[in-house]
């Protein structure tokens, strides 16, 4: 069973950076065949799309998170980051990875919290 552990979030000020990392646990092969997604969760909303990265190494990002994240995968480790920087207090939430194309249990996710 895959298992998805988050990892990397806390308390930042307004401007400061973190680094997420996930952990796809137990995938084997299957890792290296599906594109990966960052998502967060802000209370009382929606999960949303962070940034994604093809198994060619393709990235695209939401808006909010165009030249401030970073997002990238380690084939070998299979793990994927998220570098964030000048955070702001909107990005406060609940940050998720997974895969689009794999039948996966969510993880735990990683808490944000931004403060101004």
């Amino acid at each position: 069973q895959v298992q998805l552990v988050e990892s990397g979030g806390g308390l930042v000020q307004a401007g400061g950076s973190l680094r997420l990392s996930c952990a796809v646990l137990g995938s084997g092969k299957v890792f290296g065949t599906v594109t990966m997604v960052w998502y967060r969760q802000a209370p009382g909303k929606q999960r949303e799309l962070v940034a994604h990265v093809s198994t060619s190494g393709t990235t695209r990002y939401a808006d909010f998170a165009k030249c401030r994240f970073t997002i990238s995968r380690d084939a070998a480790k299979h793990t994927i980051d998220l570098q964030m920087d000048s955070l702001q207090p909107d990005a406060t939430a609940v940050y998720y990875c997974h895969s689009p194309h794999a039948f996966w249990d969510w993880g735990q996710g990683t808490q944000v919290t931004v403060s101004p």
